[in-house]
């Protein structure tokens, strides 16, 4: 009976020991469920994250080639007014003064390479452009007109036809065809024997019509220098290189002017200040 008992009990034993393995077993396999399916949720939500992070960069990058395209779309009309703002500007040398002009069209340049999303922005430098184009139209319209400008009375009085025939020969001969001329005594309050009008035109005393040749395309050669300065007068007023090369002088440099074209008078000046000079004949203030 003993025996009996034993072996039962031992049965028992083994029987508890079995479904305890089998509980851990279980338990364990459980765990590892649960482990895998939280890496799971965690790769999804990880590749759900990048899908998203995808979706909003692709939707950024179709937005951000949309404003670069409408941006591109309107940058030929700004090209071509910018070009043919060139062209009124080359028309305008030696007439108008256009370096403010000239920093416009630059600065707008500048902005329009700059933006990348805002087509207004391409737009609002175009038509400033454009405004440009027509300013300088108007300034070269009313420079033209001022060539033609004359004071009150006949060209010539004292002087005669004939002495004002010389000192219009002289004028030509230095490059003046077509700046007006005129005789007056009040150049200077009638100390000065020429002028010039930053209206563009000369105006000479009576007697400098008896002046040797040399002598009276020298004065027409000065004279005209100072039209040219006038059609430049705001950037060359302001250019450091005309204070220190002339002490901002304007007669100096009309001087200067004057050898350039072949024609010196009794002051010098080196091959620096004539190359610089040089410029004013042509529009350029170095």
């Amino acid at each position: 009976m003993r025996r009996v008992f034993s072996v039962t009990m031992v049965a028992a034993i083994l029987l508890a020991a079995g479904v305890i393995g089998r509980a851990v077993a279980l338990d364990e396999d459980r765990a590892a469920a649960i482990a895998e399916l939280q890496t799971l949720s965690q790769s999804t939500r990880t590749a759900q994250m990048r899908t998203d992070h995808l979706e909003g960069a692709i939707d950024l990058a179709e937005r951000d080639t949309a404003s670069r395209a409408a941006v591109l779309e309107v940058r030929p009309a700004f090209v071509d007014e910018v070009a043919a703002l060139g062209a009124a500007m080359a028309g305008a040398e030696g007439k108008v003064d256009t370096a403010a002009h000239r920093a416009s069209v630059l600065s707008a340049q500048q902005t329009v390479l700059a933006e990348r999303k805002d087509p207004a922005t391409v737009v609002a430098a175009t038509a400033t452009v454009h405004a440009l184009i027509d300013r300088v139209g108007e300034d070269v319209t009313t420079w033209e007109a001022a060539q033609y400008a004359a004071p009150e009375g006949p060209a010539w009085s004292s002087s005669g036809p004939d002495g004002y025939a010389r000192v219009r020969a002289a004028l030509d001969a230095v490059g003046g065809g077509g700046v007006g001329l005129y005789e007056s005594s009040s150049c200077a309050g009638g100390t000065a024997p020429a002028c010039a009008n930053s209206n563009g035109y000369i105006k000479y005393r009576a007697d400098i019509s008896n002046w040797g040749a040399d002598r009276l395309r020298w004065a027409m050669a000065h004279e005209l220098a100072h039209i040219y300065q006038f059609r430049v007068w705001g950037a060359l007023t302001s250019s450091g290189s005309y204070q220190s090369m002339f002490g901002g002088d304007p007669e100096f440099l009309a001087n200067c002017m004057a050898v350039v074209r072949g024609f010196p008078g009794s002051v010098g000046c080196n091959g620096d200040q004539q190359a610089w000079a040089s410029g004013i004949w042509v529009g350029a203030v170095r």
